[in-house]
């Protein structure tokens, strides 16, 4: 019942608030549960720095593991919201706050392909 509430809530933009009283009634019980929907959740299981990469093959891991994560269209839908100058939310990349289809890397692309 809370792992459904904290989805609905989170997919939709997280515009209302979430009680935490619904079923749990000790601490034990928060912790368990907050370890389970953290477990669920990629970016809180794997390197952060991940989804903050420069490096193009990373931001597309990200992109990748965001692809699976159950709270994808409430991160995408928060990000927007606040414009998040740069990273990877909900599977898509923003840079200057807005939404582009692939980072590009640094400094300026080379004439002629390498050899």
């Amino acid at each position: 019942m809370r792992l459904t509430t904290l989805l609905e809530t989170v997919n939709e933009g997280g515009s209302r608030a979430w009680s935490a009283s619904s079923t749990a009634t000790t601490s034990d019980d928060r912790r368990t549960f907050d370890q389970m929907v953290a477990d669920l959740i990629p970016c809180r299981t794997n390197d952060p720095e991940l989804w903050f990469a420069e490096q193009t093959a990373q931001v597309e891991q990200a992109k990748a593991m965001c692809r699976e994560c159950p709270l994808r269209e409430g991160c995408l839908a928060g990000a927007i919201e606040r414009e998040e100058p740069w990273g990877v939310w909900g599977g898509e990349v923003f840079v200057g706050g807005v939404v582009v289809p692939m980072k590009r890397g640094r400094g300026r692309p080379r004439k002629n392909p390498a050899a």
